[in-house]
């Protein structure tokens, strides 16, 4: 690639700030270019973070050169954003959740598709320590026939609770646990789920459980929670000769909000310490097992090949859509109490 992509960002909240505006500076095949807010106070933050400039609208940021845009708002804007972005002809990377429904989705990409301009959602999570290594090991098959994956994003803060920028915790969380189960198992027949909502005015979901049945026979348990003072493991994935158990959530999260980027870290970038990995258990016998580096910094370079025509994008967006209907399935089987079987 001889020159970069040129890139805007929309948005300059807790995603645009802490993943992707230093992501995309530290890719090498990309170029930020700047920052689509009206906010005054994210506009002194831009200054002082990026000595980039802002821009008023996706269109003056079109003008200004962008070949492609992130897309980081709140999940109700993500849908008119894309659409915009792409009748002006920016390939987009939208932040999850993609839509708040299905059928948004599904139109949304159609539109990429007649346009000809590459689309892909920013489900990062697939680059995790955790979930790399988790994946090597159902490949190479140390844990036999996979029968159950649990997963969870657990954490004790009733108060604020789930922020309204991201929909709630099934839209939030959902998102990224629905797409691991996914991509680990494949396509899912059932669906079941609890929802508990706040008792304030938003009524926003702040603790979530869903029981996905893939095609494969897999089972998979997955947990969203803002009010869980004792969380369980990350991870706990049962196989018919073994299970692995990670207690530590993926460090790469930590390391932007603290200052650090891939272009400083190098080959450190996302690399667990010892005491992070998981282990693989069968009865008394406990092996550990080294982690797998987190990967955050392959998303953009792999986006930047994409818009130059010569790679895919990394997340196909009907995985997207896909991840939707699971998550639209969940929200019926919460509010009527009964398994949701998809077509």
């Amino acid at each position: 690639m001889t020159t970069p992509v040129r890139i805007g960002l929309v948005g300059y909240g807790f995603g645009g700030r802490y993943f992707h505006a230093p992501l995309i500076a530290s890719a090498r095949d990309c170029a930020l270019l700047g920052v689509v807010t009206t906010s005054p106070e994210r506009r002194a933050q831009v200054a002082r973070d990026l000595d980039r400039p802002t821009y008023a609208s996706l269109d003056e940021l079109a003008r200004a050169g962008a070949e492609a845009v992130a897309i980081s708002t709140p999940a109700a804007t993500h849908v008119a954003l894309v659409r915009q972005a792409l009748e002006l002809g920016l390939a987009v990377v939208c932040d999850k959740p993609f839509a708040l429904d299905a059928e948004s989705a599904r139109e949304t990409v159609r539109l990429a598709e007649r346009l000809g301009v590459p689309l892909t959602v920013y489900q990062n999570r697939r680059w995790d320590s955790d979930f790399r290594t988790l994946r090597q090991l159902v490949d190479d098959g140390r844990l036999g026939t996979l029968i159950r994956f649990e997963s969870r994003f657990e954490r004790f803060a009733p108060e604020p609770g789930p922020p309204a920028a991201g929909g709630g915790t099934l839209l939030d969380f959902g998102s990224h646990l629905v797409d691991q189960a996914l991509v680990l198992s494949g396509p899912v027949q059932r669906v079941y789920a609890q929802t508990h909502h706040r008792d304030d005015e938003g009524g926003l979901d702040d603790d979530v459980f869903l029981t996905l049945t893939h095609h494969n026979g897999v089972q998979s348990h997955l947990w969203g929670s803002w009010r869980q003072g004792a969380p369980g493991p990350r991870f706990r994935a049962t196989g018919t000769s073994g299970t692995y158990v990670v207690d530590r959530t993926d460090g790469q999260e930590a390391l932007l909000v603290a200052g650090a980027r891939p272009a400083s870290e190098g080959d450190r970038w996302g690399t667990e310490p010892e005491d992070h990995w998981g282990q693989v258990l069968r009865g008394a016998h406990a092996e550990p097992v080294p982690s797998a580096r987190g990967a955050w910094d392959l998303f953009y370079p792999a986006f930047a090949a994409a818009v130059r025509g010569t790679g895919a994008v990394p997340v196909d967006p009907w995985d997207a859509v896909e991840t939707a209907t699971v998550l639209d399935a969940a929200r019926t089987s919460a509010h009527t109490g009964q398994a949701v079987r998809l077509p």
